[in-house]
């Protein structure tokens, strides 16, 4: 089967769609637009498809024409709370955003469900494909597992594939993975401290909240440089910071919370631990209370070494070797993939998708009101999703 030749028949299909997905953006778990979208284009095809019941997913397997094991392909659908800004004629209006290119993934998916479909008769096994909602911090794959997602075909599948488009960072139509950790673990720290108001002039007279807030940001700051290691790194980043009403009133309370980043069990462990006692030693200090919690949100995004090799012969073999790039550094963003991935070795791989022409290292990152991505990804990206598949499902 020459599934790259018959996904480039399917290109002006595929663009029609993703353009189409770009304007309706929904974020969270419920996508009902989306979910209508996506069942329409699998209408027809020779697919068992069910929905989800306590989010808009879409979960549809192809049995193949001769038995075998299962594998799995994943597209995330959900959007961003964002107001795009790139001008472009089919940019997003109502105040959501596809940001991070999930458009692009559902669209690839769709695309791979129907080359596979057209040539089921040959393939040694079944295919699930999981069209998710959630992935932007509503743990959408954790709602699918719990919902059956991995008994969909009647067995567990036996490798499971993700691609992840990036706006910046890779040349366009360039494909990576690497074995092991892949993408960060996602953490929230969430503090509060609660001193005594007064007035600003007489700081004595008060326990003043937002200085001790302060102490705690630049205190974790040099507390995370001083105790991990550089090569097994962790990053924290105070993303809100919220106090007071006006400039001569000491509050009662100051807020803020980071996003905290890690790439093994052992940091993961300590920062959680270590955060909340930095906050409380800090608290001690100034005389005010605190109350800090440590939400772990998505784990680490581990590859199996032997699928991410798979990956990477099959982008050199269905593609070209021109089209694999190494990949030695895991990714800082993080994935709820990583939940499949911890009952299912196989791999998160990324394909670069900025615009064309455009200087990879200066357009703006996935997230940006003004990402951008190239259509042109599309097809070979259908295509390498069909082909991981396909070949898994031989190679059994």
């Amino acid at each position: 089967m020459n599934l790259r030749d018959d996904a480039r028949a399917l290109a002006d299909d595929l663009v029609r769609l993703r353009r189409s997905l770009h304007r309706i953006p929904e974020t969270g778990l419920e996508l009902p637009r989306t979910q209508e979208a996506v069942l329409t284009e699998l209408d027809g095809l020779p697919l068992d498809v069910t929905t989800g019941e306590g989010l808009s997913s879409v979960t549809a397997v192809l049995r193949g024409g001769r038995p075998g094991p299962a594998v799995l392909l994943r597209g995330d659908m959900d959007a961003l709370p964002v107001d795009e800004r790139t001008g472009l004629d089919f940019a997003a209006d109502n105040g959501r955003m596809h940001a991070c290119g999930h458009d692009l993934h559902t669209t690839m998916l769709t695309g791979a469900a129907k080359l596979l479909c057209a040539h089921r008769e040959r393939l040694a096994g079944d295919v699930v494909f999981m069209f998710q909602p959630g992935e932007e911090g509503y743990d959408g794959a954790r709602h699918m597992l719990a919902e059956g997602l991995l008994d969909a075909a009647g067995q567990r599948p036996t490798a499971a594939y993700a691609i992840h488009v990036l706006s910046a960072g890779l040349p366009s139509g360039v494909f990576r993975t690497r074995g092991g950790p892949a993408m960060a673990a996602s953490n929230t720290l969430r503090v509060t401290v609660r001193g005594e108001g007064g007035h600003g002039s007489m700081p004595y007279r008060a326990k003043d909240p937002v200085q001790a807030a302060c102490a705690m940001v630049t205190a974790l700051q040099a507390w995370i440089t001083r105790t991990f290691d550089v090569f097994d790194p962790v990053i924290l980043s105070v993303g809100t910071f919220h106090a007071g009403t006006k400039q001569n009133v000491i509050p009662e309370t100051a807020v803020f919370e980071a996003t905290v980043r890690s790439f093994s069990d052992a940091a993961q462990a300590r920062v959680k631990d270590g955060t909340v006692e930095v906050c409380r030693g800090i608290a001690a200090a100034y005389g005010v209370a605190v109350d800090a919690d440590f939400v772990e949100v998505y784990p680490i995004t581990v590859n199996d070494v032997a699928e991410a090799d798979f990956v990477a012969d099959t982008v050199r073999a269905a593609l070209g070797e021109e089209r694999w790039a190494p990949m030695p550094n895991p990714l800082q963003g993080s994935e709820d993939f990583s939940r499949v991935l911890a009952e299912v070795p196989g791999a998160m791989l990324f394909l670069g998708a900025p615009p064309a022409g455009a200087d990879h290292e200066r357009t703006p990152n996935n997230h940006s009101p003004l990402a951008e991505f190239d259509d042109a990804v599309l097809a070979d990206g259908a295509a390498l999703y069909a082909e991981l598949a396909a070949r898994r499902l031989d190679a059994a």
